[in-house]
This record gives structure tokens, sequence and C-alpha cells, in this order.
């Protein structure tokens, strides 16, 4: 039962994936469909962000009151009727009002899910839970691009639909299964709500952290293909194929962190994800004209990308108590989709006023500052447990965040 709960909980990270590409990979041909400027893209992409910021930091209460499992079926529920209604969107405003239950549902579900994995599952399933997710956003693209060959755009967000239908049905008539782990229930009764997280020494620096990570892993996968098109001057065509290196590499790279995270812990494979990370961001500085090195680059990065945020947020409990993790979790979510969602924009923003070759130091700044805030988080928590600081829920003696 406890391994069918973790393939169901496989599962519902693959739902979490597959909306979150469709997307980019249709828009091109959306918005003149739509009517409306090739811009108007980061508009939906704001308000499903808005979405899942808000969501992320209500997950946390959410999921104390209705617990994980009816949390995560609701949140796959509702991107399934955010998909068929982008499927049935013939005008922009419609694409606008169904954006809305999208990034509700996508928020919920990632902090809720994540908080779980790391409250009773080792390290290892933490990273095999973000490849799955991988699997997800490499899936829909080639799906979106069956759609468009074969009929029009909406046909691609109907089919992702009924897969996370189908994803949802299983998840309602498999509930029982949850019961498995009788703790889990008791656990997520109890916490400390955003507030009190966010008195807790060692947080900030975990957030900032955090969404210096999500600032470059967003930037670079957003902007590859221009990169290679505006700096190594390939096609667009063939920058798209370029920049898909970059997800399968963090993909594979999640797949292969699960067997040694276990064995190295948390803070080393942050460790060794910071470097791998640097080394792909220094071949990005050598002046070399030909794109081969710069593919490799970006395949590098993808790996260097992979065990940093699984590790992040698998340490939370250990660092903070089980009992504060849901909490953190939700912020730290919160936290991750700011970053992923303004930090692109501004890159683009600079790289038209001085150029695209910037971005291996845009990418540097956020990798240094990461890299220093979770030291800095690693050091106060072990501190703090050192000198006997540990939070207990219900507690008002906990010397935490005093």
């Amino acid at each position: 039962m406890y391994s069918l709960l973790l393939a169901l909980i496989y599962i519902a990270f693959i739902s979490l994936g597959l909306p979150d590409s469709l997307l980019g990979s249709g828009w091109p041909v959306m918005h003149g469909e739509l009517g409306v400027p090739v811009s108007f893209m980061g508009i939906i992409s704001m308000i499903i962000s808005g979405g899942t910021i808000v969501s992320s930091l209500l997950s946390d209460r959410l999921t104390r009151k209705l617990g994980t499992r009816i949390v995560t079926l609701i949140s796959v529920f509702l991107t399934v009727i955010a998909l068929f209604g982008f499927s049935f969107s013939s005008k922009f405003w419609m694409l606008i009002v169904f954006a809305i239950p999208y990034g509700l549902g996508a928020g919920a579900i990632d902090a809720a899910l994540n908080n779980y994995i790391a409250l009773h599952y080792k390290a290892k399933h933490m990273s095999w839970l973000h490849c799955f997710w991988g699997v997800g956003t490499i899936a829909s693209p080639f799906i979106m691009g069956f759609a468009l060959t074969n009929s029009a755009w909406n046909d691609g967000y109907r089919i992702v639909g009924f897969i996370q239908l189908a994803i949802a049905l299983l998840l309602l008539v498999t509930l029982p299964v949850w019961k498995v782990n009788k703790k889990a229930d008791a656990m997520e009764q109890k916490g400390v709500g955003l507030i009190g997280a966010m008195k807790i020494k060692g947080v900030p620096f975990l957030l900032i952290g955090f969404f210096a990570y999500c600032a470059a892993e967003a930037t670079a996968m957003q902007w590859a293909s221009t990169y290679f098109v505006e700096v190594k001057g390939i096609s667009a065509e063939r920058a798209a194929n370029f920049a898909a290196l970059f997800y399968i590499g963090i993909t594979v790279g999640r797949f292969i962190s699960g067997f040694i995270t276990d064995k190295l812990g948390d803070r080393k494979m942050i460790v060794i994800g910071a470097c791998v990370l640097t080394c792909g961001i220094i071949c990005l500085f050598l002046p070399v004209n030909n794109y081969i090195l710069a593919t490799v680059a970006f395949i590098v990065i993808g790996f260097g990308c992979a065990p940093i945020y699984p590790c992040i947020i698998h340490s939370t409990p250990n660092n903070f108590g089980p009992e504060n993790s849901g909490a953190i979790i939700g912020i730290q979510m919160a936290s991750a989709y700011v970053g992923a969602t303004f930090m692109p924009p501004l890159f683009g923003l600079i790289g038209n006023l001085v150029g695209f070759k910037i971005m291996p130091l845009y990418l540097l700044v956020f990798v240094v500052l990461m890299f220093a805030m979770t030291e800095l988080t690693f050091r106060f928590t072990r501190k703090n447990k050192e000198n006997g600081y540990v939070s207990e829920a219900g507690n008002k003696n906990s010397k935490i965040g005093q």
C-alpha cells in the first residue's frame, strides 16, 4: 500500500507538469487565431502565476483542514476545468477567466505534495517526484505539436484535459489508499501558520535562496532559445530543439540524483548541484562562437539544477521541524513562483538594452545568492539544534523564532 500511494503521488506530479509547458508551445499559433499580440502570453502567465502564489500561501491552512489527499484531488480537478476551458476558448478574455483555476490548482498541489513527500519519504523519492514533473513538461509540447499538425491548438489542451481527468478519477477512486500513513492526518492538523513560520530563524534566508534558484532556473528555461538565436546566430527552429535539452538535462539529472541523494544528504547534493551549475554557466562565458559549447553548457546547467529544488524542499522538515514544514514549504512555493515569474522578464528587458550575452552573468548572480542563502540556512538551523532550539507544535516555550 505504501508503494501504491507513492505511485499515485508520482502520477499526480505528472499531472502538475503536463499543463506547465502547453502555453509556451502552443502560443505562436494561439495568439494569431485569437487576434492578440504575441506579448499577451505574459498576461496569461502572470495570472496563472498569481493564482499559484495565492494557493501556495493558503496550502498549509487547506491541508490542515482537508488533508493532503483532498487538496490534491481538488487541485487536479481545478486544472481539468482550466484545461477544458482553454480548449473551448475562442476569445482572449476566456483564457483570462480559465487561467485563474489553472494557477490555483497548480500551487496547492505543488506545496501539499512536496510537504507530504518531505515528511513521509526518503530524499530519493523527492528527486524522482520532480523527475516525474519533468516527464509531464516534456510530454506536453509533443502533444501540442501533434494537435497543431493534425487539427488545432484547442485539441492539444483537450487531449491533456482528458489525461488530467483520468488522473483525477484515479485519485478519486483510490482515496482510501492515503490512509496507509496513519500519522499523516495527525501531523497535518498541526502548524504554526504563515506569520509564525516567517518568525522562525533561518526561514528568510531559505526563502531568498529559493527565490534566487527559481529565478535562475526559469531564466535559463525561458530564454535559452533566444540566447541561441541572438548570441550564437542559429535559426529559431534549431534553437527551439537545443533549448529542449535543458528540460531533458534537468529530468535525467533528477532521475540519477535519486540514486545518490540518500547517501550524500540534501546539503551535499545542493552544493554539488551548485558547482555543476556554475561549471555550465562558465562554459557560456567562454568566447567561443560555435553553438556546440553553448548546447553542452545548457545540458550541464540542467544537470546542476536537478538536485537543488528537491533537496531544498526535502531538508525543510529536518531543518525546521515537521510541524512547521507545511507552512514553510507553502511560503517556499510562493517565493519560487515570484522568482520564476518576475526575474525572466527582467532579464528580457536587460537583454534588449545591453545584449543577451549577459545571460551567464545574470544566472551567476542568482546562483551565488542561492548558494549563500542556503548555506546560511543550514548553519542557522544546525546551530539552533546544537543549542536545543527545537520547535514543537503547541509548545509556547519553543525557542525557535524568539
